[in-house]
């Protein structure tokens, strides 16, 4: 007779998410996490969001209330000089990384529910398109310049 099949594990992505930025956080580094806007249940400013992803800096001083946890990351930050309420289920999470040197991590895929990938994505609109100098260093409006050297992540497209 065969063996019964191992139990379901758990995702890996919350655990790996919360032990990269707490690398990159101990190193003195900024975290930055890149995602997918159009994925369900993502929200976050649309006039931040460029070519369907948005970067979100999500270093302690950057945001309020982080919560790195099993199914999302939760914060509020401001944009443009608003407070928001963001919200990144952690399907729709790409990469996390490190601003200064680009170290960090693609996160892996997993299998989705079918159910999971029908909704349409939560974009918070705003009043305020126009983000003030220096205001939203959560949203960069052009993406990040890749590191001259030393850089380990890629996206490909």
């Amino acid at each position: 007779m065969g063996d019964p099949a191992p139990p379901a594990m758990s995702s890996q992505r919350p655990y790996l998410l919360r032990a990269l930025y707490e690398w990159i956080a101990d190193n003195g580094m900024t975290p930055h996490v890149l995602v997918d806007a159009r994925m369900p249940g993502v929200r976050v400013p649309a006039h931040a969001v460029k070519d369907g992803r948005i970067v979100l800096n999500i270093a302690e001083r950057a945001v309020a209330k982080l919560e790195l946890g099993n199914d999302a990351i939760r914060f509020t930050a401001r944009f443009a000089g608003v407070s928001q309420a963001v919200m990144v289920p952690l399907d729709a999470v790409i990469a996390i990384y490190s601003r200064e040197t680009g170290q960090g991590m693609a996160m892996p895929d997993e299998p989705r529910p079918a159910a999971s990938q029908s909704s349409e994505p939560e974009v918070v609109e705003q009043a305020d398109d126009v983000p003030s100098p220096g205001d939203a260093p959560d949203a960069p409006d052009t993406p990040p310049e890749p590191p001259k050297r030393g850089g380990h992540l890629r996206i490909v497209k």
